[in-house]
């Protein structure tokens, strides 16, 4: 099932979420594309890193769950597809597009609340001996950040009981996906602080619209929350020049299905 709160606008994403897929670059320098082989990358949002994937001489399929983004990633040349990462439908995947190389996902599996499910899927859609590259928030990712979400939102009355989002240690990811058969994994929690060039408000419109939602925010009101929020963490994400960040922790990972 689709997580809800993964809802994107692909306007605000390229205008506050730019930095996502530049960041991704370390990850993308793992997963090392060479050319010719069949990658599929898994959360391809609008495509901006897949197209360094095909740059590199590869054969790029691009998943992601929400339409407008797969329009955006085809308006940059890219084979995205509408899919969910979460019922990949195995036999169809397999004989539409045959068994991958490899598989990329960044800034994607968090949002993907059935781990099991996409683990599965993600093994039966690789050869053997293929390797499965990529990062995601982990343990600890934007603890302050969801806390002042949380805080602000129950104070206007829109409590917020659950969240929606899959950070994991270390530990419970390297079970999951060891479940699922893979081998060779490594994993790893980094801490970025990570500039928000359009401010927490900028973050907040962009990336929690789908919590909005959720809790009912009228359009109308949104902006004054955001807005809010942004005070309410200035003490903490802001630096001295006025500039905002946020407390990113990524778990970068790669792994292989056995040969």
């Amino acid at each position: 099932m689709v997580n809800v709160t993964s809802r994107w606008s692909p306007t605000d994403y390229a205008v506050s979420g730019a930095f996502v897929p530049a960041l991704g670059a370390a990850a993308l320098q793992l997963l090392d594309p060479q050319p010719g082989e069949l990658i599929v990358d898994v959360g391809c949002g609008d495509g901006t890193l897949t197209a360094k994937i095909v740059e590199a001489g590869a054969r790029v399929i691009g998943l992601d769950s929400s339409d407008e983004m797969v329009e955006a990633a085809r308006s940059r040349g890219i084979d995205a597809f509408v899919a969910d990462a979460e019922a990949l439908g195995l036999e169809q995947q397999g004989k539409r597009f045959g068994q991958f190389d490899a598989a990329f996902s960044n800034a994607a599996l968090h949002w993907m609340l059935d781990p099991d499910a996409v683990a599965t899927g993600i093994f039966a859609m690789l050869k053997r001996g293929g390797r499965f590259v990529g990062e995601m928030g982990g343990a600890g990712n934007i603890a302050i950040l969801r806390a002042g979400i949380h805080a602000e939102l129950t104070e206007r009355g829109y409590p917020v009981t659950e969240d929606h989002q899959w950070y994991p240690a270390v530990d419970e990811f390297a079970r999951i996906y060891g479940a699922a058969g893979f081998a060779e994994i490594e994993a790893r929690l980094i801490d970025r602080p990570t500039d928000l060039p359009d401010g927490i408000q900028g973050w907040v419109r962009t990336f929690r619209s789908g919590l909005f939602d959720i809790a009912m925010v009228p359009e109308w009101e949104r902006g004054d929350v955001a807005a809010a929020i942004e005070q309410r963490l200035a003490a903490q994400l802001r630096r001295p020049d006025g500039s905002y960040f946020a407390d990113y922790v990524r778990l970068r990972f790669s792994m292989r299905k056995p040969g």
